[in-house]
């Protein structure tokens, strides 16, 4: 074993050298050895060894986090790479080997316990939770703060997980075992607190282990109030109080941008007392106006500096909760308590500060994280925004009142002074901003807002001033406020004020401020989504509007890519990405510019892919602009070829995992717009390299490799369809089926496979492939097989005939042809999508009843059945939701886009109609082929269908009607 650990030491040593290739062949290494027995515990036997260096420790300790991060949960479609014996010894040791660990270690272990717990406790794991407690009663803090910070890793997912009887059962387990230990150790731990309120060191070892309970009882608290806690509501309210009033300078930070542990107790305290009030309010009620008053003064007397931001945001989301409780309305109504609370509470709380604008200069991707995303809401802006709103709902007139006297004082001192007053019209803004939305959603913008505030009025007045400045760099802040303004109420603004807005947001591009360019980038981008009236596919903003300044638009969005802090903005790439979307045939002519710079930042970073999203609108640009060509030119397919066949090629080689899927996607499209069907050459040597297994092993790789496998046949069955390549091919089927993750990727190889290699060629195969596609319904049956199946199915019927179906499958089994119409079309059809998959089931079934003739002999039983079934299918209500036009899909709504396979939506599969167009309507094909089979056998069809319940007779009788038929 020392052998082993040694080189598994020198290799976890490589993967921290400064030389990218050394790093990149001790990855793969380690990579390699995922799938050896015990490398989970060799890994365990390193990092506890105190003669290793610390860092190779904690590489160890890591790369075991991410092993069973990665490995733990079992796939049926994958190996298992870690056997049962490796996972009842790691348990059995991790949570000692967790405790004896220095802290950097501890915590990646504590991680690690956590993921083998959400997958194993408590059912596979019962004795987890006892071990842990056992641990209270030693008395050391650091062994009990490891066991904490497990606690809340293994229990924290209990705040947002969905209700359920399992979910239940398991903190009801997790309630009786640990509840009255942990309300134990507070009491324990709150003396000391006091006792060692003088010792430096051990009172900062015990405000670390209040800061863990107090996470521990929230996330117990989460779900409902359990009754431990309610019987001892008093021990942990009482001690909130304290801790919530308490001070000690021991423990204050002197970092102004790290919170001390006094201030992490006390924010956690708030979110706590502010669950109790939004859920538990009846319980929680004798305590509220202590807290109420506690959580008052702390705010007033709590300074500005960033390491207070978490603190405040809390305490204001505590009184925010407060406020928006009908029953606690009287606490504030009272105008005297609204004014001392806009103006003590409220304004300090919005003013920005010189930390603000740092971050706007120095870590911009931060600030916009923070404004934009959504994700600012541990920030005081937004708390103060979520008061604003909850005192509205109870006093709107009353606090729009008391802050438009701030508004207009502010906004007249800016007027006197701008540039040294500009930070009360950012202030003004922004109150303006919360006091209008009264409701909103990340993707529409504000969708309803104050009666009493006139947002164009406002816009005119004094937002757009500030864009129409000449000088783009001048007061940044004001510039960022103005833009996020027009976003904001883009559906209150009317559409001429939007339209006028695009010349002022493309001059903004060229801003040197990475959060104005990025703000202006990202406001067009929204406006080039905004649909026209209601229920309309058209934008509000048209290609007329936007045309006129493409060139301008074009040349600003990629000389923003040059600029070193904004060379992968994903917002300017996005931009790039829906301006092109838009425009179509009226970019062409800057095509030229776009395709050179794309190709140029493709090389570049294909060589360190960090940035998802900024990749994925790359590529998805890359799509639009081969479409758009194409759609022109088609011969412009070769120089695409061309251009992108030596990145790609390079792509491959070097195994950018990140971008091979897009890889296959962008060849596929390629493939797909080829007018003449045939294989150019680098097209044949690529194919041998798409059948190696290690590609498909990965689960990113498979669909962007099936859908071009179906490309190469589309244009090379013929070829294809020889030797060793078609027995390959059938393999990679072979693989997909038994996949219950792929099998539906499967059924869509397959079907090109019939569809385009000539039947010569796959009749010796074709008993095979059917007996692999019921070995599977056999061994695995999924609601999702089923239905790949049945299309699949209907797809070979309607291809080589109903005949050859029924005597293919008797030929595995005598009359299992019967099985298949009972136990898959009549039991299951109806389960079978919308569109296209149901009229091809449709027409199949058709097929089957009209032109099968064992159907009238062998199987005159199933006839009236299947008839029956078939008319239900029909008459299924169809949905009548609007499929949206690309244009205004987002990448993360996509149903095919995961950080393993990111689904490109303008390289967008083409939906293949495997009827050719031949059959619009499956109604009349249906009473058309009843009336042929019936004109053939006279007398046979008619007291078939008289068996059928009278509605389904009912439904017929139309079908002929319509189709002007008669049955003999």
């Amino acid at each position: 074993m020392e052998e082993n650990l040694q080189q598994l030491a020198s290799m976890l040593r490589n993967t921290l050298a400064a030389d990218p290739t050394q790093r990149k062949i001790a990855e793969k290494y380690l990579e390699s050895l995922e799938g050896q027995e015990n490398y989970g515990i060799l890994l365990l036997h390193l990092l506890d060894k105190g003669n290793e260096e610390m860092t190779v420790r904690v590489s160890a300790a890591v790369n075991f986090k991410n092993f069973v991060k990665k490995h733990w949960s079992i796939n049926e479609d994958a190996p298992n790479k870690i056997s049962n014996e490796a996972r009842a010894t790691i348990k059995q040791h991790i949570v000692e080997l967790m405790l004896r660990s220095p802290e950097q270690i501890q915590r990646q272990l504590s991680d690690a316990i956590s993921v083998i717990g959400k997958e194993d406790f408590p059912a596979k794991w019962p004795n987890l939770i006892h071990e842990m407690v056992a641990k209270f009663q030693i008395g050391d803090f650091y062994i009990i703060n490891g066991v904490l910070h497990t606690a809340h890793s293994l229990f924290k997912r209990y705040r947002h997980e969905f209700k359920s009887q399992q979910l239940w059962e398991e903190i009801r387990f997790v309630l009786d075992n640990f509840a009255a230990p942990l309300t134990d150790l507070f009491r324990t731990t709150m003396e000391l607190s006091t006792h060692h309120a003088n010792d430096v060191n051990a009172v900062k070892v015990v405000y670390s282990s209040l800061v863990l309970i107090c996470k521990v009882f929230n996330s117990l608290n989460a779900q409902d109030l359990p009754d431990v806690f309610e019987d001892n509501m008093s021990t942990w309210m009482d001690n909130f109080l304290q801790l919530l009033t308490s001070s000690n300078p021991l423990l204050q930070s002197n970092d102004e941008n790290e919170a001390g542990l006094l201030e992490q107790v006390k924010s956690q305290i708030c979110d706590n007392v502010a669950m109790y009030a939004q859920k538990y309010d009846e319980e929680f009620e004798p305590y509220l106006p202590k807290f109420v008053e506690a959580v008052w003064e702390l705010l007033i007397s709590t300074g500005v500096q960033p390491k207070y931001d978490l603190l405040v945001s809390n305490a204001i989301h505590f009184l925010s909760s407060v406020a928006e409780r009908p029953k606690y309305k009287h606490l504030f109504e009272n105008e005297q308590a609204l004014r001392s609370i806009c103006e003590k509470v409220v304004l300090p709380n919005i003013f920005i500060r010189e930390s603000d604008e740092e971050l706007f200069e120095d870590n911009p991707e931060e600030y916009i994280r923070k404004d934009i995303e959504g994700s600012d809401v541990d920030t005081r802006r937004r708390a103060a925004a979520d008061l604003i709103k909850s005192l509205c709902a109870h006093f709107e007139s009353q606090v729009v009142q008391i802050f438009s006297g701030f508004i207009q004082s502010m906004l007249q001192e800016y007027s006197v002074n701008p540039q040294k007053n500009w930070k009360g019209k950012d202030v003004s803004v922004f109150l303006i901003t919360s006091l209008a939305v009264r409701g909103q959603t990340a993707k529409q913008g504000t969708t309803k807002t104050s009666e009493l505030i006139n947002v164009t009025d406002i816009y005119n007045g004094y937002i757009v001033t500030d864009l129409q400045l000449p000088d783009v760099n001048a007061q940044p802040v004001l510039k960022a406020d103005a833009i996020k303004y027009l976003v904001v109420f883009r559906n209150q603004l009317p559409r001429e004020l939007l339209v006028s807005s695009l010349p002022l947001l493309i001059r903004h591009i060229s801003a040197q401020s990475v959060v104005v360019h990025s703000y202006a980038a990202h406001a067009l981008e929204r406006l080039l989504v905004m649909k026209g009236p209601v229920g309309s596919q058209q934008t509000m903003i048209t290609v007329a509007d936007l045309a006129p300044l493409r060139e301008q638009l074009v040349v600003q969005l990629f000389a923003v890519l040059n600029l070193q802090e904004s060379s992968e903005n994903e917002y300017i790439m996005k931009c790039i990405m829906r301006s092109c979307s838009m425009l179509q045939e009226a970019i062409l002519p800057q095509l030229g510019l776009i395709m050179e710079a794309l190709t140029q930042k493709l090389a570049q970073v294909s060589k360190n892919p960090s940035r998802p999203f900024f990749n994925h609108y790359m590529f998805e640009t890359l799509a639009l602009v081969i479409r758009i060509t194409c759609k022109q030119n088609n011969d412009a397919v070769t120089s695409f070829e061309q251009t992108l066949f030596p990145p790609f090629e390079a792509i491959l080689q070097q195994d950018v995992q990140e971008f091979i899927p897009y890889v296959f996607q962008i060849l596929a499209l390629l493939l797909e717009l080829r007018v003449q069907p045939a294989l150019p050459e680098p097209y044949v040597a690529l194919f041998p390299f798409l059948l190696v297994p290690v590609l498909w092993e990965k689960p990113g790789n498979v669909p962007g490799l099936v859908r071009l496998l179906e490309a190469f046949l589309k244009n090379g069955g013929d070829t294809i369809g020889h030797g060793d390549k078609m027995s390959n091919l059938l393999g990679v089927y072979q693989k997909l089926i038994a996949s219950r993750l792929h099998d539906h990727e499967g059924f869509a190889l397959l079907m090109a496979i019939m569809d385009y290699v000539p039947q010569e060629t796959l009749h010796k195969y074709l008993k095979q492939i059917f007996i692999v596609l019921f070995q599977r319904l056999t061994s695995s049956k999924t609601v999702k097989y089923v239905k790949g199946l049945l299309v699949f199915l209907s797809f070979y019927c309607t291809k080589f005939s109903p005949t050859n179906l029924q005597r293919i499958i008797d030929d595995i089994q005598e009359r299992m042809f019967s099985m298949v119409l009972e136990n898959l079309y009549i039991k299951e059809v109806q389960k079978v999508g919308p569109g296209i998959e149901k009229k091809f089931c449709a027409v199949a079934m058709t097929q089957i009843l009209t032109e099968c003739p064992s159907m009238l002999t062998d199987y005159s039983a199933i006839w009236p059945k299947l008839l029956e079934v078939l008319v239900a299918l029909f008459e299924l209500p169809e949905p009548d939701d609007v499929e949206e036009d690309e244009h205004f899909a987002e990448v993360d709504d996509m149903p095919g886009y995961s950080t393993a396979y990111s689904q490109l939506i303008f390289a967008g599969k083409p939906e293949r109609d495997l009827l050719r167009g031949h059959i619009p309507d499956p109604k009349a094909h249906l009473a058309l082929g009843l009336a042929k089979l019936s004109a053939a056998q006279p007398g046979r069809v008619p007291p078939l269908i008289s068996t059928l319940p009278m509605e389904a007779q009912n439904f017929l009788s139309n079908y002929l009607a319509a189709a002007n038929v008669q049955l003999v």
